[in-house]
């Protein structure tokens, strides 16, 4: 009896995580639209039915994850405010304006050692 308690128990934990993820992945982002992306309106059963709705890319992830109380999403258990959500936002954006080397390079070395690593070095 214990044995097939254990197992249920097991299963319902593998089918909620596939649930949730399904649930977390379920913002869809086409290139081919760069200004929207979708979200889902009901619960989804599948990636392929899904029943979406085309929504500014700027109101993804719009309260940082934090919505206020009184915010009423149009997606799906305010899939867009999660925190999925705000990693898929940036993701996107840096897809669309990645950075280039002038951003991401300086012209004069900074140093982040810690004063105690910068030791002289001893003669032998």
């Amino acid at each position: 009896m214990g044995q097939y308690l254990l197992s249920f128990i097991c299963l319902a934990m593998v089918l909620t995580t596939i649930c949730a993820d399904m649930m977390r992945k379920s913002i869809v982002f086409d290139e081919k639209n760069p200004k929207y992306f979708y979200c889902p309106q009901e619960k989804p059963k599948g990636m392929n039915k899904m029943l979406v709705k085309a929504r500014p890319i700027d109101k993804l992830c719009e309260y940082a994850g934090q919505p206020p109380k009184e915010f009423k999403s149009d997606c799906y258990n305010d899939i867009d405010e999660s925190d999925y959500a705000c990693a898929e936002k940036e993701r996107i954006m840096t897809r669309l304006n990645p950075p280039n080397d002038t951003d991401t390079t300086t012209m004069a070395s900074t140093t982040t050692t810690k004063s105690y690593m910068k030791l002289k070095a001893k003669k032998l």
